[in-house]
């Protein structure tokens, strides 16, 4: 989708036009009317409360409870669009000098420049926006003439402005002959190496356990590991169907605690107990380091810096055993060197048949690998050796590393 910018007096700029605006801002307020009347108390409901039957009592109970979820659904919807519709970044137009020396050095590429915008996020990082197209007398795509990428304007402009850039997700692959606005981000600070290590269950052919690996359009990277309720095909299914409502919805721009309400709610009105799977979020901002922890039933995460180790528990329980749920969440700051290790549940159970998960803490603070797949490995091997080689659940183990730009291990 393209973004369009409407730029204000104040070194302000919207992402929207002002009509665009207003008529979120509208719905927003519509939606927040929908959820007050939803949250009113029907008249009539004391009444059933002190005459009824324990039976309307319930019922009544019952649905008290999902119009209140409605509620929040709505709220949730009022909240995104409130958002998208107040969005704006402090720009900063290039002087007549700087401008000149880009729209030359595009020129000689065959790169025409029109406008030439700094935006300034609210944690620091840059974003450049280019409007410009190709001057080539034909355009061909698919590799039959050289064409000109976004990503060789990245690398043009990086070295013009001395700093690391890249295209923004969501920019074409191409430039064309007609005029587009482009945006290109501040590389991050933070890169992720990611190693994962798995067992399935001895009597099932697929794994319960399901992950992802999910980095957004702001600099963000979350990983994403359910746990389906038992094994086999059915567990699998469960947690997949999680893990992308998960990242549907924080992609569409829900909030993670709202996110998570909605997926419980949906789980728990399905009426069958055995729906109910785990969620492990870990949410890192790669421009700050700053880290976002939740766990919906899942088991511990350790954060490994040198040979201390960090390990991190809540007594939630699972989505879909109760129609409203607490979400706990814990923070935390990465550094260059740290690691981020989360484990299902089968690795709990694993090490309990021996010493025990106490011991894990000290096991990996003893570890020297700086690859993340040996990491996993090594975690996963010493589990086995402790459950006797038995695989009694689903196993999996997630470890990231977090390094700086260009100090990456090998």
């Amino acid at each position: 989708m393209k973004r369009q910018a409407e730029i204000k007096d104040d070194n302000r700029i919207t992402i929207i036009p002002e009509y665009g605006r207003q008529r979120l801002l509208n719905c927003a307020e519509s939606f927040r009317d929908l959820a007050d009347l939803f949250e009113e108390e029907p008249d009539d409901a004391g009444c059933a409360a002190g005459n009824g039957s324990r039976r309307d009592y319930l019922w009544q109970r019952k649905l008290q409870e999902n119009r209140g979820l409605l509620a929040e659904h709505l709220k949730e919807m009022a909240h995104i669009m409130a958002e998208v519709a107040k969005t704006t970044y402090a720009y900063r137009p290039m002087g007549e000098r700087r401008y000149r020396q880009m729209a030359k050095l595009l020129k000689e590429s065959g790169i025409q420049l029109k406008n030439f915008f700094e935006l300034a996020h609210e944690d620091g990082h840059v974003e450049i926006s280019l409007t410009m197209k190709t001057t080539a007398d034909k355009y061909v795509r698919f590799g039959e003439q050289e064409c000109i990428s976004v990503e060789d304007v990245a690398d043009f402009i990086s070295v013009a402005m001395n700093v690391r850039l890249r295209a923004a997700k969501s920019a074409p692959l191409y430039l064309t002959q007609e005029w587009n606005t482009y945006y290109f981000l501040e590389e991050p600070k933070f890169l992720l190496l990611t190693g994962t290590a798995k067992a399935v269950k001895e009597t099932e052919k697929i794994s319960g356990d399901n992950y992802s690996f999910y980095e957004g359009e702001n600099g963000r990277m979350t990983v994403i590991l359910s746990d389906g309720m038992g094994s086999g095909e059915k567990a699998c299914r469960d947690s997949e169907k999680v893990i992308e409502l998960t990242e549907s919805l924080l992609e569409a721009g829900f909030r993670k605690e709202a996110a998570l309400q909605m997926i419980n709610g949906a789980l728990a009105s399905s009426g069958q107990e055995e729906n109910m799977s785990t969620l492990d979020i870990c949410d890192m901002n790669l421009y700050t380091g700053e880290c976002e922890f939740i766990k919906m039933g899942a088991a511990c995460t350790y954060i490994k810096r040198g040979r201390l180790v960090d390990r991190l528990s809540t007594q939630s329980f699972p989505l879909g055993v109760f129609g409203r749920l607490e979400p706990e969440v814990m923070y935390r700051t990465l550094q260059n060197g740290d690691y981020v290790i989360m484990l299902s549940d089968g690795i709990s159970d694993a090490l309990s048949q021996g010493i025990g998960e106490e011991i894990l803490p000290e096991i990996i603070g003893r570890m020297d690998y700086s690859n993340p797949n040996e990491i996993a490995n090594q975690i996963l091997t010493y589990s086995l050796t402790q459950s006797r080689g038995q695989i009694r659940d689903d196993m999996t183990v997630l470890v990231m590393g977090v390094w700086e730009q260009g100090g990456a291990a090998e």
